[in-house]
């Protein structure tokens, strides 16, 4: 009879109390081998940094490598949702992957938070949140930056996947409202140890600079490409190549190199007057503690960024339901895109029921490679 007592108890007390009766379980896919792996390791190393709670709810984070691979993104996925029972998708760090994972998103009606500037066709997105800043808004960053540099003629070499057929698309169209024109555009595949055709045929077109797409370490191939044919114009990289990896792999010859970014990059240089800097600067030196100065990236940046959106949008779910059910996962959602501008180390996010985006066009940074490190132009 006291046992019985006993356990009535610690039940009054838990109802009374408000605690959730599960974890917050959240499934994480990243490329941590293949060649997106350059931006998934650093997400997975400040998942290690993530704190153990938010809102009084423990965390249950299960980390899996989709090997930038699609279908294993998607294995991953439905893995997720219908043996570990996830309140939230993290994932993918690669395009085509986030891309696969959002059906698996749509159909258990669950959020995903995509690593990655997945564009989806209307209506498709309606569980999938972007951490990252859109292709449309980095392509307007570097149109701008070109045109006062005096650029009116662009050679584009990207991946023939979604994030370079994207970027195409996204650059062509800024590009035409700053007046300049793309003369010649190859493609090359992620997995692709050599573009010399590629580069030959866009230095014959001589272009006053070259876009190139492309991720991680993988970025700096087509750039060393390019210099080895004796172009000398300016070279612009996306935000995909905003790692350190670029120079790692690509030394000296990176130098002067244009790559776009948000202002997680380089936040000590930012103005006080973004609102992102102390966030940012925060994030960066604790990142670095860990991993070495100078490694924090804006990948692992993501990653941050993932929490500060859930310490946000947890608190106003559980008003509504309690974690590991169908309910929390719609009301996470709400909460998502009724929670107002949300300062990130990324920028400010302001998600709806019709953005999913959520960033505007002042976010992207331009950062040029000099010494070896990064200097906010």
């Amino acid at each position: 009879m006291n046992f019985k007592k006993s356990l009535l108890a610690t039940a009054l007390v838990t109802l009374a109390s408000g605690t959730a009766l599960a974890d917050i379980t959240i499934g994480v896919s990243l490329p941590l081998t293949g060649p997106a792996s350059g931006l998934g390791i650093p997400m997975q190393n400040q998942i290690k940094l993530w704190p153990t709670s938010i809102a009084g709810e423990k965390l249950k984070v299960i980390v899996l490598d989709d090997a930038t691979d699609p279908t294993n993104g998607v294995k991953n996925a439905r893995r997720f949702v219908t043996d570990d029972k996830v309140d939230l998708i993290v994932g993918s760090a690669a395009t085509p992957v986030g891309i696969a994972m959002a059906d698996v998103a749509m159909e258990s009606q669950t959020v995903q938070l995509a690593a990655t500037p997945i564009g989806l066709p209307p209506g498709k997105d309606a569980w999938s949140f972007r951490l990252p800043q859109s292709n449309d808004v980095m392509a307007f960053a570097i149109a701008a930056h070109m045109k006062k540099m005096g650029v009116k003629t662009v050679g584009f070499l990207g991946y023939t996947d979604a994030y370079g057929e994207q970027w195409l698309k996204a650059f062509t169209t800024e590009g035409e409202k700053q007046g300049i024109k793309i003369v010649a555009a190859e493609r090359f595949a992620r997995t692709d140890t050599s573009v010399t055709g590629q580069a030959l045929k866009l230095s014959a077109a001589n272009p006053d600079a070259m876009l190139v797409v492309a991720y991680g370490s993988g970025a700096a191939m087509p750039e060393l490409a390019i210099l080895d044919r004796g172009f000398k114009g300016k070279i612009y990289q996306t935000h995909a190549a905003a790692t350190m990896d670029l120079m790692r792999v690509g030394g000296k010859a990176m130098e002067g190199t244009y790559v776009v970014s948000g202002p997680v990059i380089a936040p000590l240089q930012l103005p006080d007057s973004n609102a992102s800097k102390k966030l940012a600067i925060d994030f960066m030196q604790k990142y670095d503690k860990v991993y070495g100065e100078g490694t924090h990236n804006q990948f692992a940046g993501h990653a941050h960024d993932v929490v500060v959106v859930l310490e946000k949008a947890i608190p106003l779910a559980l008003k509504k339901a309690k974690p590991g059910t169908k309910e929390f996962r719609a009301a996470l959602k709400d909460a998502m895109e009724t929670m107002g501008r949300t300062v990130v180390a990324h920028g400010t996010l302001n998600w709806s029921t019709t953005d999913h985006w959520g960033y505007t066009n002042d976010t992207g940074v331009i950062v040029k490679v000099v010494n070896g490190g990064w200097k906010v132009e």
